[in-house]
C-alpha cells in the first residue's frame, strides 16, 4: 500500500524526488503518512479534497478485509 500511495503522488508532484511516504501498523489499522514538498501540497489534496478523498478510496479498496487504512498528508 506505501508503494501505491509513493506512485499516486509522485505522479501528481512537480518534484517526485520530494515525495515520502512511511507506514505505522497497529492492531488492525495501517496508517501511511505522504509528505511532499511544501509547493505541491495543494496538488496532492486537490480543489476540496477531492485528490486526497480519491486516494483514499483507492488506498481502502486495497485493504485487506476486517483491517482498516488512514491516509495522512503532513505539511
Amino acid at each position: 500500500m506505501k508503494e501505491l500511495i509513493a506512485f499516486i503522488a509522485g505522479q501528481l508532484v512537480d518534484e517526485p524526488d520530494a515525495v515520502n511516504v512511511s507506514e505505522r501498523v497497529e492492531e488492525d489499522t495501517t496508517t501511511i503518512e505522504l509528505r511532499v514538498a511544501k509547493e505541491d501540497l495543494g496538488k496532492v489534496i486537490g480543489k476540496q479534497g477531492r485528490t486526497a478523498r480519491a486516494m483514499r478510496t483507492v488506498l481502502s479498496a486495497a485493504t485487506e478485509e476486517n483491517k482498516r487504512s488512514r491516509l495522512e498528508i503532513l505539511d
